[in-house]
């Protein structure tokens, strides 16, 4: 498809603000920049011949380099190695500490000089990278899509898209990368059953089968005190979302897990409103479990909030009734299990939201013509909203056989859901589909349509299809037009919708699911059960969500001082007079270990092992997830490590151990920036309790440790001013993982000069989170691809 004037200054743009930062960097006069660069390519052919071709010659080629002067005459002929130096220079990587190395102006020069000379290349020649065109939706973007399109959330259990849909392969910790997201044969065999399940509840099929869902209680929900969300004057109880497919007669069914005292008064509440009432008293003989308690309930079809609780019998607990973190101690009735079946003779599909969202037009009984145009219009609708562009006449087209055949079978409604169902099956939903333009050269970079663009912006902040206001945008052209873009950004992240940067994101990201899979040992660490577990994760996404909600700068992941804690949470931390099972932000003290992501116990404990802290795993985390620079793998036969000494058998310090595994010329290389990262935050144990003693070996912690250039750090506040003072050093780290996320694809060298306009251009508003995010809006792997078929990069 030829492009557009909005697509052709996007991409005009787009390649401009990749260099534009570093040509006039901090607004000096180009005459002053030009006589910069000469100093700093003086200064880069002398380094190149007074530092870098002692190891990187013709002769040698350590690490398969070969460097020389002339090199720079063209520096745009041999990108990829030169943004790997540039790279290396950046972080003061090489040349390495044992041999001479340039003064810190020398570096300054260097580095300015090769970036300059990277971007100019970049902005005159982009490359956007090679992506597949057909890009599958991820299991939760199709969620996702799902909820958006057809107005569906509480969903049944029938309707776990977990338990429905296979896992996605992951890469460099994300599940969205496009090479990854094929369907087999198998696979497509499910996206089927999900699209039979999804337009049958969207629609509100009268012949739905009963369904029972179960809601277990969690652990440490508290029996004898007021729960939020249930109303005042009650105790105990959970709330739970859940989904009427009809308007129907459903049974609820409560089973208690404690005997109690007395009789009590339990009600339910459906979206608040009581609508039905038992008494619970002793079991037989007074000691057994009460008998459960079986209510059934006329509720209308759609999403609803479903309350079980017990009515408070006075204000003033007797003395004996003491609160406890998870259970009544018996005193009072608890709630185990809520179950909800249903639905049992059905009246209707009643007015849910999503029939609202599907059914634009009703026709008259018996119509043809009427119900025609009718189907038409809905059906135009919808593919509208669910291939992300202008429904065409063959989308239509394709959708109405399967509408006609309902049609028949069972009527109006019917038609509507089986075509409904197809429309889920189709590549044009399933798929982002971008096309290459006919007139495209190939190797040449390309901007992507105005439809093509709001796909990629919605998908990459709501994890979802476009709304409205984005699609119509869109389809008109105008995404190019000057500010429409960042204002359409700006108005996405105020959306809830955009939580799916921390829920998707972040939570990769971090590698937060893997919290899941870590299993302390229960000898070792008693304290640590299921509820911490879950409070790890909990802590982690709503720290994160106020940074990203709040606009504020990304380095307050690293330093911010507050986080969220509910009472199982601060007990594990220390933190006195936390009440309650539910979270709330939390002010730490100037001098807490608790600030930034370094202090929080899930990304401690998942850097540990079962029975004890990891040096290594912790300094390889910071390395890899905080800094961008992951070490090498490890060499296949590296010894494991011992925590013995093996003259007499006694208990290693994790320090001394690490210090006999460095011993092995093979193994130090890595290990000192691993380790001295890792040694900072040994006053953590493995579950991220604080500690300033090791018990197993019997000695006090030593936190301190002193990088490979010198550079001494004392614990986790140490480590956190270390980053601090090199801020862009961590910028550009999240930039990169932000980046790779937003276009499905890792970040490659020719995506560095984007990466540094992107840090560039959020610098003077503190590295604001939302100027992040629109630099990357901006940037030219977002904006463009290269008109390339697969393989030929």
């Amino acid at each position: 498809m030829p492009m557009t004037r909005g697509t052709r200054s996007r991409s005009a743009a787009a390649a401009a603000g990749a260099v534009a930062g570093g040509l006039l960097l901090l607004g000096l006069g180009a005459a002053w920049w030009s006589d910069h660069l000469r100093t700093g390519e003086a200064a880069t052919r002398n380094a190149i011949s007074g530092y870098c071709m002692e190891c990187h010659n013709a002769a040698d080629q350590t690490g398969g380099l070969v460097l020389g002067p002339a090199m720079l005459d063209d520096v745009g002929a041999r990108t990829e190695i030169w943004e790997k130096v540039a790279r290396k220079i950046a972080d003061r990587a090489m040349p390495p500490l044992d041999q001479p190395r340039p003064d810190e102006a020398e570096y300054l020069a260097i580095q300015n000089y090769l970036e300059a000379e990277l971007d100019a290349h970049a902005a005159a020649r982009p490359n956007a990278g090679v992506l597949p065109q057909f890009h599958r939706l991820t299991r939760t973007e199709y969620k996702n899509a799902i909820r958006d399109l057809l107005a569906l959330e509480n969903l049944p259990a029938e309707l776990d898209f977990e338990l429905l849909l296979p896992a996605d392969n992951t890469s460099s910790g994300f599940d969205n990368l496009s090479d990854l997201l094929s369907i087999s044969p198998s696979v497509m065999e499910r996206y089927i059953d999900a699209a039979t399940k999804v337009s049958r509840l969207a629609v509100g099929d009268m012949t739905t089968a009963p369904l029972v869902n179960h809601h277990r209680m969690p652990l440490d929900r508290p029996q004898d005190m007021h729960v939020p969300g249930l109303p005042i004057g009650t105790r105990g109880g959970l709330n739970v979302g859940s989904y009427f497919p009809l308007d129907a007669e459903y049974v609820i069914t409560i089973e208690f897990a404690t005997p109690a005292r007395g009789v009590h008064e339990l009600e339910v509440l459906i979206n608040g409103a009581p609508v039905a009432r038992a008494e619970v008293g002793p079991g037989a003989g007074g000691a057994a479990l009460p008998e459960p308690v079986e209510l059934r309930v006329e509720a209308e079809a759609g999403p609803a909030e479903i309350g079980v609780t017990f009515i408070e019998r006075t204000q003033a607990a007797d003395e004996s009734i003491l609160r406890v973190r998870r259970r009544s101690r018996g005193t009072l009735p608890d709630i185990e299990l809520v179950t909800i079946a249903g639905p049992f003779g059905p009246s209707g599909p009643g007015l849910t939201p999503s029939r609202e969202r599907i059914f634009s037009c009703h026709p008259e009984r018996g119509a043809d013509q009427d119900e025609t145009t009718c189907a038409t219009e809905i059906l135009t609708v919808l593919a509208r909203r669910a291939y992300r562009r202008p429904a065409t006449e063959t989308d239509v087209a394709d959708l109405m056989p399967f509408y006609r055949a309902g049609l028949a079978k069972g009527g109006f409604d019917l038609g509507i859901q089986q075509s409904l169902e197809r429309l889920l099956i189709s590549p044009q939903f399933l798929y982002r589909i971008e096309r290459l333009p006919p007139d495209a050269a190939a190797g040449a970079a390309f901007a992507v349509s105005d439809l093509e663009l709001a796909s990629r912006l919605s998908f990459f902040l709501w994890s979802s299809i476009p709304d409205e206001e984005l699609l119509t945008l869109a389809a008109g052209g105008r995404l190019g037009e000057p500010g429409v873009i960042e204002a359409q950004v700006r108005r996405m992240l105020a959306d809830p919708r955009a939580e799916s940067l921390v829920t998707n994101f972040a939570t990769q990201w971090l590698f937060l699911p893997d919290i899941d899979v870590k299993d302390p040992d229960l000898y070792l660490f008693r304290n640590y059960d299921e509820t911490l577990r879950r409070a790890f994760a909990r802590e982690i996404e709503l720290f994160v969500g106020s940074v990203f909600a709040g606009n504020s700068s990304v380095l307050d992941l690293l330093t911010a001082n507050h986080t969220f804690v509910n009472e199982r949470l601060a007990e594990h931390y220390g933190m006195p007079n936390i009440v309650g099972s539910h979270f709330r932000r939390v002010s730490l003290p100037a001098d807490s270990p608790r600030a930034g992501l370094l202090g929080k116990g899930g990304i401690l404990t998942l850097t540990s092992y079962s029975t004890r802290t990891s040096p290594v795993l912790r300094g390889k985390y910071v390395l890899d997830n905080l800094l961008a620079s992951p070490p090498p793998a490890p060499p296949p036969d590296v010894p494991s490590l011992a925590t013995e000494d093996e003259a007499d058998g006694a208990a290693l310090t994790m320090r001394e151990a690490l210090a006999r595994h460095r011993e092995d010329p093979a193994c130090a290389g890595c290990h000192y920036d691993m380790d001295a990262i890792g040694f900072a935050l040994e006053n953590f144990d493995a579950t991220g309790r604080w500690r300033d003693w090791d018990w197993i070996a019997g000695a006090a912690i030593d936190p301190a440790s002193e990088l490979p250039d010198g550079t001494p750090i004392d614990g986790v506040a140490g480590l956190r001013a270390y980053l601090a003072r090199n801020p862009e050093r961590f910028v550009r780290a999240f930039t990169e993982k932000l980046l790779m996320y937003a276009i499905g694809r890792n970040v490659q060298y020719y995506d560095a000069p984007a990466v540094r306009a992107i840090v560039r251009g959020a610098r003077n508003d503190d590295y604001a989170f939302a100027s992040v995010v629109t630099g990357i809006v901006r940037s030219v792997p977002f904006q463009m691809r290269n008109a390339e078929t697969r393989g030929t990069q």
